[in-house]
């Protein structure tokens, strides 16, 4: 049977009354182990749904269960639960050092000083930063400050990670780098939401397609069912798919 860890019932989030932007009457079950990517365009309300998953905004209505438990009442148990990377990693940077920035989330969660020390070296060498530990964030690549994001959240030990748009920005050795780090975390049981306007790069990794459009769920189903139907929702079909060809036998990384 499978291990239901998040569930979102009837969530609304207007916040603009007059056009009505926001998210809509979402009903949503997530399953340990997936591999989700959440496609639309721009305003299609894939960033403000995620910002309810850890408690960064509040519903107007409806609510959302993680381990069964409402978020609001257990916040703290939520993002150790759930960790969010968010689009610009500098937003998340807070640290004099790369040690000190992945220690930030463990101390707030109020672990031991040894445990802090073992979560940060470990995330720090799972994404290949220990020789950059005692390094100012800011001198760090693009790439490298999006893994610095992730090796924070990492030491919090989620069983979720919430990636928002993860390639923007990125250049061509960055985003391959990115996705294989985001494949090695799901390999290692992680389970993994991905927010894109742009599928072609990390389809062939998810296991379910959920298409948003004006602040609603308007597809969920496997990605091989769905690629024909995306650009209709103003999102583009991988040229793989195009192509004719297994979207599955295609990949950005070895």
């Amino acid at each position: 049977m499978k291990h239901k860890i998040i569930e979102i019932i009837n969530l609304s989030h207007i916040y603009d009354k007059k056009t009505g932007s926001g998210i809509k009457d979402i009903n949503l079950s997530i399953f340990k182990g997936e591999f989700i990517i959440f496609a639309g365009r721009n305003g299609s309300g894939k960033s403000t749904l995620f910002c309810h998953l850890n408690g960064l905004l509040s519903p107007g209505s409806g609510e959302i269960l993680v381990e069964n438990k409402n978020i609001k009442k257990n916040l703290t148990r939520t993002r150790r639960t759930i960790g969010m990377v968010f689009q610009d990693a500098d937003t998340q940077i807070v640290g004099e050092t790369v040690f000190d920035d992945t220690a930030f989330g463990p101390e707030n969660l109020k672990f031991s000083r040894e445990k802090i020390n073992e979560k940060v070296l470990s995330s720090l060498d799972k994404l290949g930063l220990l020789p950059l530990k005692d390094r100012n964030p800011s001198t760090l690549s693009g790439g490298e400050k999006r893994k610095l994001a992730i090796a924070g959240i990492l030491a919090m030990n989620p069983e979720v990670i919430v990636f928002d748009e993860p390639f923007s920005n990125l250049d061509y050795p960055g985003t391959l780098e990115l996705i294989e780090c985001i494949k090695d975390l799901h390999r290692s049981g992680h389970t993994i939401l991905i927010a894109t306007h742009d599928i072609e790069k990390i389809v062939s990794c998810a296991t379910r397609l959920i298409i948003m459009d004006n602040g609603t769920i308007a597809a969920d189903d496997k990605p091989v069912n769905l690629l024909k139907q995306l650009e209709t929702f103003g999102i583009r079909e991988p040229c793989a798919s195009k192509l004719g060809m297994d979207i599955n036998r295609i990949s950005w990384t070895s």
